[in-house]
């Protein structure tokens, strides 16, 4: 069983504003008919955690007023997006997925989200995803599973599922997710949309509740790789407010998009093609690379030596900080407090026990070990040494080639409930994605064909560090020859 992903009238940032500026929609009535799709379809898929209306219509008006007046209408005007959970905006839930912060309204917007609402974005409510963004299936999260569109008994992705599977299922035009590990990337695969992982410093992580802090990243899901590339640029550029977020400028994106690719040189890792590899996903991805090279690209087999020590590094690493990152959730400040301790200790203990998930904790104790005394030297250090290493692989091969493509994911979207007793199964779900976030580097997932189920088939394509420009020219490339 699927939702009928054709229903929505508006798909694209385009068609939003066309409609807008031309007479023939509002940008109430498109947030109305937004609004309403979630009402009808979301209680299968569960994408939505929270339904914003007041603020959705509030946003709207202001469009709609802008235009019957004449003014010019900004880059997203009207256009509905969902942000996940766990980015903030003042007075509107954030829970991240997890109990602990259930109930918690925070008192500042997120970054991201305050440039995607200046730019005339309509925001239609808060995201599903795993809790604390730990997951690759979106089956972590607290508040129950988000179903594929594309195949209600399949997973969506992690961790932002709820992300991917509102864009697919047409409820938004647009969301915002944020990867980790893989969790735009992956979720875009698999639900067959476009998802965007900037350069690490590229967009503000101001108003992210963090998960892993040198390796998280906030970027979008849309429909098309234009769109991706037009939000980008709305979202991208340095903030105050973030120490890591870069001062270099932001190009504009979509100028050069349908450049195409001849005398391109793209590069092809055999690291990324190895065992593990589902076979219908290498002919969709081989056949993605064929066409590249009818278009006048050279295609250069390359190496990334490191890439088989990514998955154990990346989670050493993101696990050591996420038991820092996670220490402030402590029932003392906001969030949840157990009702059941009679000492400061014992509230500590039972807050986080009752607030926190199973895969938070595991990861949360993970961490805690590879930090320990005595430890220290021979696990997180000696993995900031290795990330140098996969680091140094990819600043090697961008020296030869402009672009990299590889598979997104190493299968199609698994069935619910498949690998949930198999942590490790579902870590290896992220193989080709971590990758990026260890060195930093920018990557996008497009989608690329459909396995025999009819499941959705995504082909990465990564690029050098800010350089997100050729990453969506060869992406809307592969797109246009499609």
């Amino acid at each position: 069983m699927t939702v009928d992903t054709a229903k929505s009238t508006y798909a694209t940032i385009g068609e939003v504003r066309q409609a807008i500026e031309s007479g023939r929609a509002t940008a109430s009535g498109i947030a109305e008919a937004a609004l309403a799709r979630i009402d009808a379809e979301d209680g299968v898929i569960h994408s939505f955690l929270s339904v914003s209306r007041e603020r959705a219509m509030a946003s709207a008006e202001k469009i709609d007023a802008a235009a019957r007046s004449g003014n010019d209408l900004p880059p997203l005007a009207g256009v509905p997006v969902g942000i996940k959970d766990v980015l903030t905006i003042e007075g509107l839930p954030a829970t991240a997925g997890s109990k602990i912060l259930e109930g918690y309204l925070p008192p500042y917007t997120a970054t991201s989200v305050r440039k995607l609402e200046e730019a005339g974005a309509v925001v239609l409510g808060k995201l599903n995803c795993d809790e604390f963004a730990m997951g690759s299936s979106n089956e972590n999260s607290a508040y129950g599973p988000v179903k594929n569109p594309r195949a209600l008994d399949r997973v969506p992705g992690g961790s932002s599922g709820g992300s991917a599977a509102a864009v697919a299922a047409g409820m938004s035009v647009a969301t915002l997710g944020t990867d980790t590990g893989g969790s735009i990337r992956q979720p875009a695969s698999f639900c067959g949309v476009v998802g965007m992982l900037p350069t690490y410093g590229r967009v503000s992580r101001y108003g992210l509740i963090a998960f892993a802090s040198s390796l998280d990243r906030v970027g979008p899901f849309t429909n098309t790789v234009r769109d991706a590339a037009t939000v980008l640029g709305v979202i991208a550029g340095h903030d105050p407010l973030d120490a890591t977020s870069s001062p270099l400028p932001v190009p504009d994106y979509t100028a050069d998009l349908d450049r195409g690719v001849n005398g391109m040189k793209i590069g092809v890792p055999a690291e990324y093609f190895a065992e593990g590899l589902d076979q219908e996903v290498r002919a969709a991805v081989e056949a993605v690379i064929d066409r590249l090279k009818t278009h006048g690209a050279e295609i250069r087999p390359i190496s990334l030596p490191h890439t088989r020590y990514a998955v154990p590094t990346y989670y050493v690493l993101a696990t050591a900080e996420a038991s820092a990152n996670l220490a402030r959730f402590d029932g003392v400040r906001y969030g949840h407090r157990s009702a059941e301790a009679n000492t400061l200790s014992a509230m500590y203990r039972r807050s986080r026990e009752e607030g926190f998930g199973a895969e938070v904790k595991r990861r949360i104790m993970l961490g805690t070990y590879v930090l320990s005394a005595g430890y220290y030297d021979a696990y997180y250090k000696k993995a900031q040494q290795v990330r140098r290493l996969l680091t140094n692989d990819f600043i090697a091969a961008f020296a030869d080639v402009d672009a990299i493509v590889t598979p997104t994911a190493p299968t199609p979207a698994f069935k619910l409930g498949e690998k949930t007793d198999d942590p490790l199964a579902m870590y290896l779900a992220d193989i080709y994605t971590v990758t990026a976030n260890l060195a930093g580097i920018c990557g996008i997932s497009i989608p690329c064909g459909q396995s025999s189920e009819g499941l959705p088939i995504g082909v990465q394509i990564l690029g050098r560090h800010f350089d997100e420009a050729t990453v969506f020219q060869v992406g809307h490339a592969i797109e246009k020859a499609d």
